[in-house]
């Protein structure tokens, strides 16, 4: 197996695009970005553990920022499962919904110590001298 791989087939291989020219054209327009730095070249020399770092253009995932860091190269093209063993998900998840009220930490505090009532309000108004 080869050390390194044209960035363009691994796009491919990985099922990102579904032709490579698809993704030899993405790589050329759109620009990805391999360790933080712009690469706008398809034949780049990716290796096993460079970060890619993209906009998803089509499917389900359009407009989704995929940060993924290279864990495997492939010759041809694989099934979709295999595909994903070819980088790991940098990302954070973003279909985890908000946490829900039940969820959320509660600050704690003393009984009484809330909302000021209206004699708290009216003694405050006196402090200051309004």
């Amino acid at each position: 197996m080869a050390e390194s791989e044209r960035l363009d087939k691994w796009l491919w291989c990985a099922r990102f695009f579904k032709t490579r020219g698809l993704a030899s054209e993405f790589c050329e327009t759109a620009g990805v970005r391999i360790a933080g730095n712009p690469v706008r070249k398809a034949h780049y020399q990716l290796r096993i553990g460079d970060v890619v770092t993209f906009v998803q253009s089509h499917g389900a995932a359009k407009g989704e920022v995929r940060v993924l860091r290279i864990t495997g190269l492939s010759e041809r093209r694989l099934s979709p499962v295999l595909a994903a063993a070819l980088y790991d998900d940098l990302a954070p998840p973003a279909d985890k919904p908000p946490p829900t009220p039940e969820e959320m930490p509660v600050a704690p505090r003393e009984r009484g110590s809330g909302r000021p009532t209206k004699a708290d309000r009216r003694a405050t108004t006196r402090l200051k001298g309004d």
